[in-house]
């Protein structure tokens, strides 16, 4: 609303045309036109209304998937196609990028803190904290292992 209230002072204060409009604003000349023409305290009427989404009735079952495949080691989850394979399979008949458009908010949601627990005591015995070992221990990170070498 201020941006066609910047453009109406423009045009009948200023006197500027429609094209120079444009110029200063970076709109087209039809939005400008199309702005200058319309009626004054109304809001501006976009046409796309909201449309119900045909992932709603299957995301508890994607949700109960990904909670699933999150304590899976990493090399046996279930890829984005192959969940919406299964959804396929059960009915679903929308397209593979919602399906994958939720896979990727539910794990920068959720994902991550799924079975990501742990406690390091940083409490230590007299002369402990000093101790200088060579060790290899194997650690996990997340869902994969590897191995480190370690000096404590």
């Amino acid at each position: 609303m201020d941006q066609i209230g910047w453009i109406r002072r423009l045009h009948s204060r200023e006197k500027k045309s429609e094209r120079e409009i444009a110029r200063i604003t970076g709109l087209s000349r039809n939005t400008v036109a199309k702005w200058l023409r319309g009626e004054v305290n109304v809001p501006p009427k976009y046409r796309r209304a909201a449309q119900p989404c045909k992932i709603g009735p299957f995301e508890e079952a994607i949700k109960q998937a990904l909670k699933a495949d999150a304590r899976r080691p990493k090399h046996e989850r279930r890829t984005a196609k192959a969940l919406y394979g299964e959804l396929k399979a059960a009915g679903y008949d929308g397209g593979y990028s919602r399906v994958t458009d939720y896979v990727r908010a539910w794990r920068a949601r959720e994902g991550l803190a799924v079975g990501t627990h742990a406690f390091v005591p940083l409490a230590f015995e007299l002369g402990e904290a000093f101790q200088f070992d060579w060790s290899e221990e194997g650690v996990v990170v997340g869902a994969s292992t590897t191995a480190r070498r370690w000096r404590t």
